[in-house]
């Protein structure tokens, strides 16, 4: 069977109910060590909140490097040459669009210099 719907209705449906972009940002933030540990993190901004314990900050920080944590300026302090391999992982919805990014340092304090509060969990 076959309906037919005329223009008008089509019309009022197409406007009825607008369709609104998926602008939000959802991440989960993680981080695994080579020495068996691992830990992570929810984030969500626009508002900030989820499990991230500084999470207004990180999104802070991520909003200045476009989402992209090999743009965050690391912090000017020394980190013993100690090889503890970390990696970290930031994966999720960055304000509408899909976002994926891995790194791994050669140890955790590395890591923290590198992406300020971003992985401070």
């Amino acid at each position: 069977m076959l309906f037919q719907i005329s223009a008008g209705l089509a019309a009022v449906l197409a406007t009825a109910v607008p369709v609104k972009a998926d602008t939000g940002s959802r991440l989960v933030l993680t981080y695994a060590a080579g020495a068996g540990y691992a830990t992570a993190v929810k984030l969500t901004c626009d508002p900030a909140g989820g499990g991230h314990p500084k999470p207004a900050q990180a999104c802070a920080q991520l909003t200045r490097a476009g989402a992209d944590p090999a743009r965050i300026k690391p912090a000017d302090r020394y980190c013993f040459l100690l090889y503890k391999p970390i990696t970290a992982r930031l994966a999720g919805t960055w304000r509408g669009r899909s976002v994926t990014w891995t790194h791994t340092y050669g140890n955790s304090c590395e890591m923290n210099r590198a992406t300020g509060v971003l992985f401070d969990f």
